[in-house]
């Protein structure tokens, strides 16, 4: 199934960064990542035309979005132990994928983000509307 082009205004990495805002006061422990859920916008194009999701649609991404932006990494986060990350760097602006359940609901300066551990991370995508 191809990516599902959705509308934005502005990237939305740059977005979330923006609306996130200075989380330096923010410490996340050993091998936990702390990233910023995706949330899809309310519009689509599909076959030059325009589609707009609903409200309950969009709403149910802060449940079940899998996808979110890496804005903070424990000291132990992502470092080899016993293969795991064998060959793989995670960056901050890194999108990843992982299951919902996997990670700890918080919002942070009004942000849904998600605490999940390193090995729970469970792929890496260019562009947030690549997985769902």
């Amino acid at each position: 199934m191809p990516v599902l082009p959705m509308m934005h205004d502005v990237d939305p990495k740059e977005a979330l960064n923006k609306e996130l805002g200075d989380i330096s006061g923010v410490e996340i422990f050993n091998n936990q990542v702390l990233v910023a859920v995706y949330l899809r916008p309310n519009t689509t194009k599909l076959g030059g035309k325009t589609f707009y999701l609903t409200d309950n649609t969009v709403d149910e991404d802060k449940y079940q979005s899998k996808v979110g932006l890496l804005v903070k990494k424990g000291p132990t986060a992502f470092v080899e132990g016993d293969g795991w990350f064998l060959n793989t760097e995670f960056n901050i602006d890194d999108w990843l994928v992982f299951k919902p359940s996997d990670g700890w609901s918080i919002t942070i300066n009004g942000v849904l983000c998600r605490i999940i551990e390193d090995v729970n991370v469970r792929g890496r995508v260019d562009m947030p509307d690549r997985a769902y």
